[in-house]
C-alpha cells in the first residue's frame, strides 16, 4: 500500500533545525532497533510483533479482519495472510468467523499469544518511558504551524 507525500517547501531550515530532524530519525530508528531485537528475543519477527500490536490495540474497534491487518501493517493482503498463517502455526492467534458477517474472519489472541504479547509491550513500554521526554522534545519543537519558530523563540 503507497502513500503519497507532498514535500513542499515553505522555508528554509536553519542548522539548529536539520540537528534536530536528523536527531529525531535517530531516536526512531534505535527504537525500532530496540523494537526488533526485543521481538527476536521472544521468537517473533517485527512484523509478527506488529500484527500481535494491531490485533491487541484495535481490542475496542471490534476484532481484527485479515483486510485491517493487512491495512494497518501497510502491506497486501496475501503477505497478511502468509503472516496469519504463521501466528496461527505457532499458536498466538486463531481465526473466527464473524457472528455478524460469514464472509469476514476475525482475528484473535490465544493465551500463549497474549502471554508473548504482554512481555513485548512491557518492554516497549518502558523503552517509550525512557525515550519519551526526547520525542517529546522533538514534537514541541516541531508542532503546529510554525512550532521550529516558536521553540526558537522559547529559547
Amino acid at each position: 500500500m503507497k502513500t503519497s507525500h507532498k514535500v513542499g517547501r515553505t522555508r528554509a531550515l536553519d542548522q539548529g533545525e536539520y540537528v534536530a530532524l536528523a536527531q529525531f530519525r535517530y531516536t526512531l530508528r534505535r527504537f525500532l532497533s530496540f523494537s526488533e531485537t526485543a521481538a527476536g528475543g521472544v521468537g517473533l519477527t517485527p512484523q509478527q510483533y506488529q500484527a500481535l500490536l494491531a490485533i491487541k490495540g484495535a481490542a475496542g474497534e471490534g476484532p481484527v479482519t485479515i483486510n485491517d491487518l493487512a491495512g494497518q501493517l501497510m502491506i497486501k493482503h496475501n503477505s497478511a495472510v502468509g503472516l496469519v498463517d504463521r501466528l496461527e502455526e505457532e499458536g498466538l492467534i486463531v481465526r473466527r468467523v464473524a457472528r455478524d458477517d460469514r464472509r469476514k474472519v476475525n482475528l484473535i489472541l490465544t493465551p500463549k499469544g497474549s502471554r508473548t504479547f504482554e512481555k513485548l509491550a512491557s518492554a516497549h513500554r518502558a523503552e517509550l518511558e525512557r525515550i519519551g521526554p526526547r520525542l517529546s522534545g522533538f514534537f514541541d519543537r516541531f508542532a503546529g504551524s510554525g512550532g521550529a519558530r516558536s521553540a526558537r523563540q522559547k529559547q
